[in-house]
């Protein structure tokens, strides 16, 4: 099992190196993402999670298909996704809206810490998907919160950073 490291390692605030994009296709970018599919889907409240978590500093998060069923209300915990996960190599926030909302948050590198955090309704991200091909997403809800936390993580980041109201809350009670 891939281990996901937590928030006293260092490579957790680190900034990640961008990923050469002729790399994206090769063996060892490839291995990198199958195994953040491997340590995300060993995680059953994990909605995504970034390169750094696993270990490797590198500009790579994956979103859970579980993210986009919840926001379609196609979602049920005793099955797998119904959608794709989405990866997204060298992502870059291009646009956060002006309103933003207070937002319950945790991370699977800072278990099992919960807390609430303002965030951008609203976000557009510009990204490679694993096959190397550019695309741009916007997102609101959910989604949205998920590509800023993410983000943030690619930029040594972690929502306790600006978090309030921490609260520890161990699985047996979420």
């Amino acid at each position: 099992m891939i281990k996901i490291v937590q928030k006293e390692d260092p490579v957790l605030r680190k900034i990640a190196k961008e990923v050469p994009i002729k790399e994206i296709t090769e063996k060892e970018i490839q291995k990198v993402i199958k195994n953040m599919r491997s340590a995300l889907k060993s995680q059953k409240d994990g909605v995504a999670i970034a390169a750094p978590q696993i270990g490797d500093s590198l500009r790579i998060f994956i979103v859970s298909g579980k993210v986009f069923d919840i926001q379609n209300n196609d979602y049920d915990e005793e099955m797998p996704p119904i959608s794709p996960d989405l990866i997204c190599i060298n992502p870059v926030i291009s646009k956060l809206s002006k309103e933003k909302s207070e937002m319950e948050e945790g991370c699977l590198s800072v278990r099992y810490l919960y807390g609430k955090i303002s965030r951008s309704t609203k976000s557009t991200i510009t990204a490679y998907n694993d096959k190397g091909e550019k695309f741009t997403r916007g997102a609101s809800g959910l989604l949205a919160q998920v590509f800023q936390h993410e983000t943030d993580h690619l930029n040594g980041i972690l929502f306790i950073d600006s978090a309030k109201e921490l609260v520890e809350i161990p699985p047996e009670k979420r």
